[in-house]
Order: structure tokens, then sequence, then C-alpha cells
């Protein structure tokens, strides 16, 4: 399976698609109908070389993620908002507000991550050492596994339990989409509703994995790091987060692009928690997904490129049934 490059995110009622610079949301408005915005983003990597060397990228790109996601969630939900007529003055003045909301926002949830993340699990192996072991004995390598057995105890906890909630549900069945259908060229198959019906709803190159990669590498990093002093341990918690970001991003593009058996060992256990961040979405959901794919990515020259399979447009867009008669008949 060759890589298309794509990626992209599940937003309120709709999908985000990103390939390079170019980006496209698809939100599907209260009305039904299918909103599609696309733009460019350079975003911090595209200005200095230096932010795409590798295990330095992925801390950008990181960032970069986060900025993005908050604009496009931004978005979408504007549309699920109750409109006011405004002057072109109070428009400017709300969207300044949205913004510095926005940053604060992003800000918060990024300290509110760390410390129930990174800070939570160590400040609790701290309590677990003075318990387990006693005066004059200590084993730093098992109380590393312990804070690291924690930390994946608290970020799955954490996933499964938003999971139950109705919009995030739904969310998640965006977020089913979107990998259906990058699953669905990526593996030789016309972008279409049934197509896509039928592929995976799991994808390596998944931010889930992506997060769970930070908590298992994490685990690994910090065991040698060894520090008596409480508040030592968790500064270098937050000090390493680059580093740990960065090998984990590294894992992700390799994982993304090999098909080792070794490489797809070791991305089984974040395409099982994929199990709880994606669901199986509807038609019209899948349509939002190939509408944003299509607006930002030409399926048919990549499945011309590296299938050597040609799909006419008029084909794509026959009605659903009389394709299925078609094929009943044996006809090509």
């Amino acid at each position: 399976m060759k890589s298309s490059g794509i990626g992209g995110q599940a937003v309120i009622e709709g999908v985000m698609m990103k390939n390079g610079r170019e980006y496209a949301v698809a939100v599907r408005k209260p009305d039904g109908e299918i909103e599609i915005r696309k733009e460019e983003y350079e975003g911090i990597t595209g200005k200095c070389a230096l932010f795409r060397v590798p295990f330095i990228r992925g801390i950008f790109n990181f960032i970069e993620s986060m900025s993005l996601g908050m604009k496009i969630l931004n978005y979408s939900a504007s549309f699920y908002e109750e409109e006011e007529k405004q002057s072109e003055e109070e428009a400017g003045r709300q969207k300044k507000k949205e913004e510095a909301v926005m940053a604060v926002t992003m800000v918060f949830s990024v300290v509110l991550a760390i410390g129930i993340f990174m800070l939570l699990p160590t400040f609790l192996a701290g309590l677990v050492r003075g318990w387990l072991f006693p005066a004059g004995y200590d084993n730093y390598f098992v109380i590393a596994a312990i804070e690291g057995v924690i930390r994946i105890a608290i970020f799955i906890a954490y996933v499964a339990g938003i999971s139950v909630m109705e919009d995030i549900r739904r969310v998640f069945m965006y977020h089913g989409a979107e990998h259906k259908s990058i699953n669905c060229i990526e593996h030789g198959l016309p972008l279409t509703v049934e197509n896509v019906r039928k592929s995976s709803k799991e994808h390596k190159r998944c931010g889930t994995s992506f997060l769970l990669f930070v908590v298992v590498i994490s685990t690994v990093v910090v065991m040698f790091v060894h520090t008596d002093t409480l508040w030592l341990r968790m500064l270098s918690r937050i000090l390493l987060l680059p580093v740990i970001t960065g090998l984990s991003y590294e894992f992700l593009k390799l994982a993304g692009r090999s098909d080792s058996p070794v490489i797809n060992g070791l991305s089984r256990p974040g395409l099982w928690l994929q199990g709880l961040t994606t669901r199986e979405p509807d038609d019209d959901m899948i349509r939002v997904a190939i509408a944003s794919v299509e607006a930002v990515f030409d399926w048919r020259a990549y499945l011309q490129e590296n299938f050597g399979l040609t799909v006419p447009e008029e084909e794509v867009k026959k009605p659903s049934r009389e394709r299925a008669e078609e094929e009943e008949n044996g006809e090509p």
C-alpha cells in the first residue's frame, strides 16, 4: 500500500482533509447541504528549513495541527450557532474575540493535557514508590514502568469516557468516515460511497496512534532520567516532551509508509485504540468525507499512477443502483 500523503481530522458534522499546504473542510449544514471551504495553510514549518528536519519537525507539526485543528473546529461549530445580524464593525470585534478565546483555549488545553497525562502519573507513581519500596532501597526502572502503566490507564480511561458522549460519538463517526475514505483510495478503489463503506475505519497514521506513541515512548525515555526529587521528576517530564513528540512523530511517519510485519505489529495497539475513537459512519457522513477529499486531492490520478486504474468521472457519478445492476449482469 502506497501512502497518499493526505491526512485529515473530524470536526463538528464534518471532515477536514489536508494535502500538502492545501486543506478543505466539508461540513453538513443544518439544512442538509454540504459546505466546502478550501484554503492554503503554510504554517511555521513552511517558513524555516530547520522546522522540517527529522526529529525536530514533529514538534512543530504538532503545534501546527493543534492550531489548525482549533481553527477548523471553530469554523464547523459556527454553522450550529444562532446567527445574529451584525454590522461589519461588530463582526470584526466578534472575530477578534473568537480568535483570542481560541488562543486561550488552546493554551489551557495544552496545560491541562500536560497536567493530566504527564504530571499526574508522575505524582501517583511517587506515592507508589514511597509505599512499595522500604527506606534505602529503590528500583527506578520499576517505578518508571508503573508510571507508564498509570499514564496509559488514564489516557485510555479518558478516551473511553468521552466516547459515550452523544456529540463526541458523532465526531467519532466522521472520524471513521475520514479514515475509510483515505483507506479506500490507498487500497486502489475508486472513491465511491460503496467502496468507502466497506473500507477499514482504522489507519496507521491516525492522531490517536500518535498520542498512544507519545504515552508509550515517554515511558521508555523517562527510564533513563533518574532523579530522587519529585518536582525535578515532574520538570523533567515537561522538558522531555519535545524529544518524546519528535520520536513519536517519526515513528508515525514510518508506520504510515511501511508494511513491515514488525512495524505493523508495533502499530497494532494504536489501531486497537482507534476502536474507541472511530465509529462506523452513515452514508451521508461518507459523502461529506468524499467531498473533502476531492477538494484537495486528485484520487483518479493517484489510482492511475499507483494501481494502473483508470476511472472515468461519469462512472463514479452513476447512481448506486445502476452500478449494482451492471455488476449483477456481469458488465464492466
